[in-house]
């Protein structure tokens, strides 16, 4: 549906990239430090029935034309719950139930299962970002109360658009990932450097034992990777997904990973372990990178192999970065052992916007003592980092 909006400008609201020129679309994509919001990786998401209205992900983009041009876009999604966002807001969605709210669906703006900051408006160069952010608002704003949608929710929102967007009245929800940063490092052994004695023999002893299992570590990026292990990647990611049941976050599709080898290999990072004389690796992560960033995605193996996940998903990964003069390497969800391996809680934020104007007023009454105790949180979580003389963490077993 295009709507008129000015003599400079016409609105669209898309529900497939297939509807924007790859071109087009990666002119505004490219530039951007993150590559989530990439037209290969969305589009990806589509014609792999990753994202689809069936798994509760429609894609509902926002695209601002001139003269036939595409000078802006938000990817979005009409959300029918609040799966594969790794932001959970089911306090807010029981609140909105005892208002009788109807939380979904809502308009959502993130990389679909992808939690990792970098979320804004997509503007070519040399606009009136200003102009052009009302004008995305107000589209939004009529489009969530046309179809009564509850609010709108941009996740890991890029630190400089967040202020911009504070400023059109979207309120900050604080929330913190686990990312590593070089701090200059040239070598591997920089890195164990500045750890604790116990921590540094710890993180040793945890290569070694992979080393002792037989394995060896590769790391093969580009056209190096056999096309074989993508699929093979499916199969890693679906073993670990199934080992958690219901918490296993499977949203991914078999497609998904095989339409990475012909559209995208260039972003692949595999880092894959191999027994001896093996010509198929028995474990294996995936990851991205773009320039200066490495993004940690997903992680297998078919053996239960002592010390092999650390290894593969932060060891090698760091050795790799360090290599290549990566400044920032954000390994993924969760933190149970990114902390004791240099990855300090680092802040992130979503923005909000409701539009009952009961759960607006609970959301804005509330939200800075929700601040302040993820704030809280991360302090106590960073006092702990193994950088000073504390307990050692148990060695593997």
């Amino acid at each position: 549906m295009v709507e008129p909006l000015k003599p400079r400008y016409s609105i669209a609201w898309i529900n497939s990239l297939d509807d924007v020129p790859q071109a087009e679309w990666d002119a505004l994509a490219v530039p951007l430090q993150t590559p989530f919001f990439e037209w290969e990786w969305l589009h990806n998401m589509e014609t792999s029935g990753s994202t689809t209205a069936e798994s509760g992900w429609l894609p509902n983009h926002l695209t601002i034309w001139r003269d036939r041009n595409l000078i802006a876009t938000a990817p979005l999604y009409v959300k029918g719950h609040s799966y594969g966002e790794f932001v959970f807001d089911h306090q807010w969605a029981d609140v909105a139930a005892r208002l009788g709210v109807e939380y979904y669906p809502k308009l959502l703006g993130m990389s679909p299962f992808t939690p990792a900051e970098g979320y804004r408006f997509l503007m070519a160069p040399g606009e009136d970002e200003d102009e052009l952010t009302g004008i995305m608002v107000s589209a939004i704003d009529q489009f969530c109360v046309r179809n009564n949608l509850s609010g709108c929710n941009f996740l890991y929102a890029d630190p400089e658009w967040r202020l911009t967007m504070e400023r059109h009245g979207f309120l900050s929800w604080l929330h913190h990932s686990f990312i590593w940063q070089n701090q200059d490092y040239e070598t591997f052994d920089d890195y164990l450097g500045a750890f604790n004695a116990n921590q540094r023999r710890n993180i040793k002893r945890e290569r070694k034992a992979v080393e002792k299992a037989g394995l060896t570590i590769r790391t093969l990026t580009g056209d190096n990777i056999p096309q074989a292990l993508f699929p093979l990647m499916y199969s890693f990611y679906s073993d670990t997904c199934d080992k958690f049941g219901w918490w296993g976050s499977k949203y991914l599709t078999p497609s998904f990973f095989e339409q990475l080898y012909p559209n995208y290999r260039d972003r692949v990072v595999f880092v894959a372990a191999y027994e001896e004389k093996s010509p198929q690796p028995i474990g294996m992560s995936f990851c991205l990178t773009k320039g200066t960033n490495l993004y940690g995605r997903y992680w297998g193996s078919f053996q239960d192999i002592d010390c092999l996940h650390f290894d593969a998903c932060y060891y090698t990964p760091i050795e790799w970065a360090i290599s290549k003069g990566i400044k920032t390497f954000d390994p993924g969800a969760g933190g149970r052992h990114k902390k004791r391996r240099g990855f300090p809680a680092t802040p992130n934020h979503s923005l909000h916007r409701f539009y009952d104007p009961r759960l607006a007023q609970v959301f804005r009454s509330y939200i800075g003592q929700v601040n302040d105790m993820e704030q809280r949180e991360m302090d106590a979580i960073n006092q702990g980092l193994p950088f000073k003389q504390d307990e050692a963490e148990p060695e593997c077993k």
